[in-house]
C-alpha cells in the first residue's frame, strides 16, 4: 500500500540576519492511510518546517517529498472570524474555492450535529469556548474532505482539563472520519496518547532520534486519549521517548 505522505533524506535549511540556518538533516519517515502519526521534540526542532513542507507552503533542499493534495491544515490558533457564525466559518473554506453546493451544505451539518454543535450553528465565536472553538475549526478543516489532516499544536493554547477532553474529541473525530492525521506537539504524553506512531526529532539541525509503533492494552476501557495515559505501556513509552530527548541536552 502506498503512503500518503512519504519523506526520503529531506535537507532544508534557512537564512537569516545571522547567516545559514540548517533545520532538517537527513529526515526520511512514511504515513499510512489512516494513520495518526505525532512529531515530538523540542521548540524550534523544524516540526512546523515538516508540516509546511507538506503542504507545499516551502520547499525542501534536497531529498524526496510524496504527499496528497487534498490536506486540511489546523494551526495553533482556531482563527475562527468574530462576525461570521459557527456555521458560516465552517463553510469558509468551501466559499471561497466556490464549491458549496447542497452536498456540500448536507456534509457540514451532518457534522455539526454529528460532534455536537448542533444547537450552536447561529453562534458567535465570542459566546464559545476555547475547546469548542477548537472543534469548530477542527469541522471547517473536514468540511473540504481532506484525506490528510495537519494539526500544528492544535492544544497549546488551552488550559490542562480543557485540552484533555478536546485531545478525546479529537482523536473520535479523526478516527470516525478515517482521516490520516499528522500532529505537531512538545508533549511527550499527548503524543503517545493520540498516536498510532510517535517519530521523536531532535534539536536543530534536526534528525529522527525514534519511531515507535504505539501498541496499548486498554483491558476492555474505551481507546481514548484520556484512557490511554492509564494503560501499563504508556509509561514504558514515555521513559523511552524521554530519553531519546535527554540525551539532546
Amino acid at each position: 500500500m502506498n503512503p500518503i505522505v512519504k519523506f526520503e533524506n529531506v535537507y532544508k535549511h534557512f537564512f537569516n540576519k545571522d547567516g545559514r540556518l540548517d533545520v532538517l538533516n537527513n529526515i526520511s519517515f512514511e504515513v499510512q492511510n489512516n494513520e495518526i502519526v505525532t512529531l515530538v521534540g523540542p521548540s524550534g526542532a523544524g516540526k512546523s518546517t515538516i508540516l509546511n513542507l507538506i503542504s507545499g507552503l516551502i520547499s525542501q533542499d534536497s531529498g524526496f517529498i510524496q504527499t496528497t493534495k487534498q490536506f486540511g491544515y489546523m494551526f495553533q490558533k482556531d482563527n475562527l472570524f468574530p462576525w461570521r457564525t459557527v456555521y458560516k466559518n465552517v463553510v469558509l473554506g468551501l466559499e471561497i474555492k466556490g464549491k458549496i453546493n447542497a452536498e456540500d451544505k448536507k456534509y457540514v451539518l451532518s457534522l455539526l450535529n454529528k460532534y455536537g454543535l448542533k444547537d450552536f450553528i447561529d453562534a458567535y465565536p465570542s459566546t464559545l469556548s476555547g475547546g469548542m472553538r477548537q472543534r469548530v475549526a477542527l469541522i471547517r478543516t473536514l468540511a473540504l474532505k481532506p484525506n490528510l489532516l495537519l494539526l500544528d499544536e492544535p492544544f497549546s493554547a488551552l488550559d490542562y482539563i480543557t485540552r484533555l477532553n478536546l485531545e478525546d474529541d479529537v482523536n473520535n473525530i479523526i478516527r470516525k472520519e478515517q482521516k490520516s492525521a499528522i500532529i505537531v506537539t512538545h508533549d511527550i504524553s499527548e503524543a503517545i496518547s493520540l498516536s498510532d506512531r510517535v517519530i521523536v526529532i531532535s534539536k536543530r539541525p534536526s534528525k529522527i532520534l525514534g519511531n515507535y509503533q504505539i501498541k496499548l492494552n486498554f483491558e476492555g476501557k474505551e481507546h481514548t486519549p484520556t484512557n490511554a495515559r492509564t494503560t501499563k505501556e504508556f509509561q514504558v513509552y514515555f521513559d523511552k521517548i524521554y530519553k531519546d530527548l535527554s540525551h539532546e541536552e
